[in-house]
């Protein structure tokens, strides 16, 4: 079953951190956001492969934005 990859906040895409068919464990930083003149690491939900990114760096993001699913 397929997971998707929310943004947790309002920001912009920084660096994307895995590509798709890469497996990725539970806690695995997928790409990092720029909010509120922080960074945010945006983690895999769940142990699986990467099916689907879904924004390119430099793009600006609302919250709960699918950003990446995880099959």
């Amino acid at each position: 079953m397929a997971t998707p990859v929310m943004a947790p906040m309002e920001g912009k895409v920084l660096s994307i951190r895995a590509g798709v068919g890469q497996s990725v464990e539970e806690d695995d930083v997928i790409l990092v956001m720029e909010a509120m003149k922080m960074e945010i690491s945006v983690v895999a939900p769940v142990k699986g492969t990467i099916t689907e990114i879904k924004v390119a760096a430099g793009q600006a993001v609302d919250p709960d934005t699918v950003v990446a699913v995880i099959g």
